[in-house]
């Protein structure tokens, strides 16, 4: 029983592969978003989510959107870094503020088109000022997160 912490615990810990370290952002990422996303709900007149379920998965289809905004702006910011000159680098910050801005129209469009009226952002825009509200506190807590997680080292 010495090999094991309160007799069901591995006494010494294995260190977690790339793999196991993404699955365990990504959830914490799906699980950051559920809950600022039912805060809204709950708090806010311009979300309406018709269920928990609803929530779960639309926090699941945020992730999965705003990751893959994250790497499209990453790729034209690596395609602006490749070429010299101050103009490339004016570009660079041109093409990831438009992919950024433009994104959150797609996403709203793919919210509407998988969700219908199950998932709701009202107001300002047909809804894409909270929209980009709701996204930028959901990226703000998961960096929060990932630095008090690094500070607890």
């Amino acid at each position: 029983m010495a090999d094991k912490i309160h007799g069901f615990l591995p006494a010494t810990a294995e260190m977690l592969t790339n793999r196991q370290r993404l699955i365990v952002r990504y959830l914490f990422g799906v699980l950051i978003d559920l809950v600022v996303l039912g805060l809204f709900d709950e708090f806010s007149d311009s979300v309406t989510v018709a269920s928990f379920s609803w929530a779960l998965l639309a926090a699941i289809l945020l992730q999965a959107l705003l990751k893959g905004t994250l790497a499209i702006e990453h790729y034209v910011a690596v395609f602006f870094n490749a070429r010299q000159g101050a103009f490339m680098k004016f570009m660079r910050f041109v093409g990831a503020w438009l992919v950024l801005f433009l994104s959150k129209f797609v996403i709203m469009e793919v919210i509407t088109f998988v969700f219908g009226d199950r998932v709701r952002f009202e107001g300002m825009l047909h809804g894409v000022v909270p929209l980009i509200i709701v996204v930028t506190v959901m990226v703000i807590a998961e960096e929060v997160i990932v630095r008090f997680v690094r500070w607890v080292r």
